[in-house]
């Protein structure tokens, strides 16, 4: 093991000895809001609401089924949730919102039964297509680029779940699903899909709205017998409201980037959350008990 990477443990070490000692004044309850059924974020929601009840034994750690980041940042603005998961993205002011740090990326997933004759994005023209649900980042995402690219389609908004089932039955010709890698979602259409490739768009799109959108590969095998796919990420933030106490986000941070084994099990995606690209928050800037942290384990 490298020196700086010993260097780097040790001072993880020694900031989670630090909040231990420290009692901590946290609210009775703390709401999370995660995503909707078939979603990555549930899942990794749910595990780190698990993880921060340990963490903070006086309080009810709620993690909340939604739609995903387009909700997750009106509830967190409302104060209906203190703590939410966010694609960057939809994110274009702050306001309120900081950053605790961020996770991992999500991949823009086109898939479509296949038999199918679908073989580009813009086949999806006339389509009957799934976005999401209403206020995801899917719905968000999906929209900016049916509209960048004059692409007019039968959108309609449902869970990723629902999506898969309808797609393996035939009554939806594809589903977008912007969410971490591997996704039940796809996983659970046991081979009877493809995904579409989307170099090109995946360009181009990065290139008109710089900053959250990175051309990227799926590799082969995530699902099974699939190919691997070219298409784009965009990453994903843990969010806190700015008036959630300084001491409670400090402890938050240090649960996400020191238990992340068990967060992440069983989402290798999920598995990338790590110290030295959790500051890459972009242009949101990360919560004062996030930053204290941070430098906690650089010393």
């Amino acid at each position: 093991m490298s020196l700086s990477r010993r260097t780097l443990l040790l001072g993880a070490t020694l900031a989670f000895a630090g909040c231990t000692q420290r009692k901590v004044e946290a609210p009775p309850e703390l709401v999370l809001a995660t995503g909707p059924d078939g979603a990555v974020f549930r899942e990794v929601g749910g595990a780190l609401a698990e993880a921060l009840a340990e963490q903070l034994p006086g309080t009810k750690v709620i993690p909340l089924p939604t739609a995903a980041s387009v909700e997750n940042l009106r509830l967190l603005r409302s104060g209906a949730a203190q703590l939410a998961l966010s694609s960057l993205d939809p994110i274009d002011n702050p306001g309120s919102v900081r950053a605790v740090g961020r996770l991992y990326d999500s991949f823009m997933q086109i898939a479509v039964p296949a038999i199918s004759p679908i073989e580009r994005f813009r086949d999806l023209a006339g389509k009957r297509i799934s976005l999401g649900p209403t206020g995801s980042g899917t719905e968000f995402t999906g929209t900016r680029m049916l509209n960048h690219f004059g692409v007019s389609a039968l959108d309609e908004r449902m869970a990723h779940s629902e999506a898969s089932r309808r797609v393996a039955e035939g009554s939806l010709d594809a589903m977008l699903a912007l969410t971490g890698i591997p996704t039940s979602a796809i996983t659970d259409l046991r081979g009877n899909v493809r995904l579409i490739d989307i170099p090109a768009e995946a360009t181009e799109f990065a290139d008109a709205f710089r900053g959250p959108y990175i051309p990227a590969t799926i590799p082969a095998k995530t699902y099974e017998a699939l190919p691997s796919n070219r298409t784009f990420a965009v990453p994903n933030l843990l969010l806190a409201h700015e008036s959630l106490s300084a001491d409670v986000v400090e402890v938050v941070t240090r649960t996400v980037f020191t238990e992340t084994a068990r967060i992440v099990e069983g989402h290798p995606e999920a598995a990338r959350i790590n110290v030295r690209t959790g500051i890459a928050t972009g242009e949101v800037p990360l919560h004062d008990g996030a930053a204290r942290w941070f430098r906690s384990v650089k010393r």
